[in-house]
């Protein structure tokens, strides 16, 4: 019988959220392919198509927290499967509305930065939520590496999303493109409300072996309490999620410099041909969904003997050190191919850090890591905005190594940061360990 044995639904159960992250990623990078397509047959230009992407950002930030709040009040279960089916609406509609049942340019562009904007806010749940459901089902130790797996499937979506959307377009036509795509949002959202549970205790499959794995060292956060949720200026107010959100502000400066301009930087500066660059941009995030798995597991190894937060501090040093070192290298680099092996390490080596940031979430915030994760991911959005408007200033008025050499220095202050305070007693002491 399964109750008589190991189970391991705790990581089934990352792994489904590794799928979210992948399944939302094409949904909100799939107009990014098809608008080459869409432009000519909607008669919309690059400035409008440029506020239809805009739009979905707008929703993603707004909706962050509200997001991370539902999923710790109601369960990130129904709360992730209703938002998977948000996506898959959202992205079959925009497909089938335009100039099929709206028509009209005005029309067109506002029902498309509506469905845009709306797919934002739904999507808005996927890290925030999914991080809870991560530390719901695993142990405070192997919290890390089942971030690890939630932040892979969004890396593999990256290296995958271009070409398999691209091949779509060619076979059955761009509206297709987005019907076959938002598939997988419905059928991940199924399977999801009826394979998972909000917590282990409730699943009939998992044994009671693993159910001690996950609860015996659970903290008193970790259980939670029936007092009122505190609001998100309290959680703003404490010292460690106030430096955990600031620090994170770093990780979407130096990413979204990769996610919207390297394309163009491969092309322009280091001369690859329009079919070549869109192939190596794909490699920076092979080497993300390689190095991840293995901070999360660095992270976790360090945590079992220094602690939950030494071996966050230790990771993220690292990570960022590195990406920041290596980003430079990248920039003065006279071989394209150095250049290129560089940016690779690069963008690895930020996702290497990224499970400790999602792991120091849960710790600080225990019950209310939803609402946490949200805010953190909110400032990583942030400095995701700053960076894409101040890097075609940098490159206009100075060049590229100069905007590829903010990242890095945005990159190793956050290193900097992590060493000066993870030095002193900016963060309290790990919660007491109780019995369950």
């Amino acid at each position: 019988m399964e109750s008589d044995r190991n189970s391991s639904i705790r990581w089934w159960v990352a792994v489904m959220v590794g799928g979210f992250a992948f399944v939302s990623y094409i949904q909100r990078m799939n107009i990014s392919v098809a608008a080459e397509l869409m432009m000519p047959d909607l008669s919309l230009t690059k400035s409008q198509m440029g506020l239809i992407f805009g739009s979905f950002l707008w929703g993603y930030a707004l909706f962050q927290v509200p997001a991370g709040r539902i999923g710790d009040s109601v369960g990130p279960r129904i709360t992730l499967a209703v938002a998977a089916i948000l996506w898959g609406t959202t992205t079959t509609l925009t497909g089938f509305l335009p100039n099929r049942v709206i028509s009209g340019g005005a029309a067109v562009l506002t029902s498309l930065w509506i469905l845009r904007f709306v797919l934002g806010a739904g999507e808005a749940a996927t890290f925030p939520v999914g991080a809870r459901a991560i530390s719901n089902w695993t142990a405070p130790g192997e919290r890390a590496f089942g971030y690890s797996l939630m932040v892979a499937g969004s890396s593999l979506a990256a290296a995958m999303t271009s070409p398999v959307v691209s091949w779509l377009m060619l076979r059955v036509g761009w509206r297709s493109s987005f019907y076959i795509t938002s598939s997988l949002a419905f059928g991940i959202a199924i399977v999801w409300y009826i394979a998972v549970t909000d917590r282990p205790e409730q699943h009939k499959r998992v044994s009671p072996v693993e159910l001690d794995a996950i609860t015996r060292h659970r903290t008193v956060e970790d259980l939670g309490s029936k007092t009122p949720r505190p609001s998100v200026v309290k959680l703003l107010s404490d010292r460690n999620t106030l430096f955990l959100t600031l620090s994170y502000t770093c990780e979407g400066y130096v990413l979204f410099i990769f996610v919207f301009w390297l394309y163009i930087y491969l092309v322009e500066v280091r001369g690859f041909s329009t079919l070549k660059g869109g192939i190596v941009a794909g490699l920076p995030w092979l080497a993300a969904l390689a190095l991840t798995p293995l901070g999360g597991l660095l992270c976790d190894r360090i945590t079992a003997k220094k602690g939950r937060l030494a071996g966050a501090r230790i990771v993220i040093m690292l990570g960022y050190g590195l990406s920041g070192v290596l980003l430079l290298v990248t920039a003065r680099a006279d071989s394209a191919v150095v250049s290129v092996a560089a940016l690779c390490l690069s963008v690895g080596f930020l996702y290497f850090a990224e499970p400790a940031f999602w792991a120091t979430a849960a710790h600080v915030a225990g019950e209310n890591a939803g609402a946490a994760s949200g805010i953190m991911n909110t400032a990583g959005i942030i400095g995701g905005i700053i960076s894409t408007s101040l890097t075609p200033v940098l490159v206009e008025h100075f060049g590229w190594i100069y905007a590829l050499g903010s990242g890095a220095v945005v990159a190793m202050a956050c290193a900097c940061a992590w060493l000066v305070f993870g030095r002193t007693k900016l963060f309290a002491p790990a919660p007491v360990v109780v019995d369950t």
